[in-house]
């Protein structure tokens, strides 16, 4: 599986509030089983299970057996790939937002040095109301 295929299940996996809950308890536990983390949600072992299945999946958690349970744990490659794509995208954005300062940086210095010389044509000499068109007198 490439690279932005499983930085893509990453997101989908976490898309979910509920799963992600269940990544930040299983991570804050250090371990859990489906029917330990189902224990405190209003939800079923199957219900657990399934989402489980889900984040194992894309990678996010890692199943052990442990004599008739299965004990799952966060795996932080993943989140890892999500953050290092994340850092990415900023940076693009940084250097996108970067040059659009730097053209209004320009184009107020254009406007400004226009806005000078204009002054300076015009030092000392009376304003014409109407430049340019016949006058009716």
């Amino acid at each position: 599986m490439g690279a932005v295929a499983r930085v893509d299940r990453v997101f989908d996996a976490l898309g979910d509030p509920g799963r992600r809950a269940l990544v930040a308890t299983v991570a804050a536990r250090g371990s859990a089983t489906a029917t330990e983390l189902a224990a405190e949600l209003p939800v079923t072992r199957q219900a657990v299970a399934k989402q489980l299945g889900v984040l194992m999946d894309a990678g996010l958690l890692q199943p052990t057996r442990v004599g008739r349970e299965t004990r799952y744990r966060v795996t932080p490659e993943p989140f890892d790939d999500a953050a290092a794509w994340l850092v990415e995208m900023g940076a693009r954005w940084d250097e996108r937002l970067a040059a659009l300062g730097r053209s209004l940086t320009r184009a107020r210095a254009s406007t400004s040095s226009v806005g000078v010389l204009q002054h300076r044509r015009t030092r000392g000499k009376p304003a014409r109301p109407d430049d340019g068109a016949a006058s009716c007198a």
